[in-house]
């Protein structure tokens, strides 16, 4: 998989980052089913831009900081106010 034909791709957000006590709902553990290993997260993914869309119609967008797991995952950063609830399991789509 080329970098330039991951604009677009979408994954979905599978849970917030947490410990044992506590929750960070600014970063979020995503998903993307063309991406299989920690070395192509690491190699593709890092420093992406990814957006939500809330049924209202609002844009939150955030950055892919790291991998996640050894499967593909990665791990993104939510500035402002982090993902709702709400916005578990949709999806996420690379826009930068």
């Amino acid at each position: 998989m080329s970098e330039e034909s991951l604009i677009g791709t979408t994954g979905s957000i599978s849970n917030y980052r947490q410990s044992r006590r506590v929750i960070h709902p600014k970063f979020s553990i995503l998903h993307f089913p063309e991406i299989k290993t920690r070395k192509d997260a690491g190699r593709l993914l890092i420093g992406r831009t990814v957006a939500w869309v809330s049924p209202s119609g609002k844009h939150l967008k955030g950055k892919i900081t790291k991998p996640h797991g050894k499967n593909g995952a990665v791990q993104a950063h939510f500035k402002k106010a982090g993902l709702p609830g709400q916005a578990l399991g949709d999806e996420v789509k690379i826009i930068k």
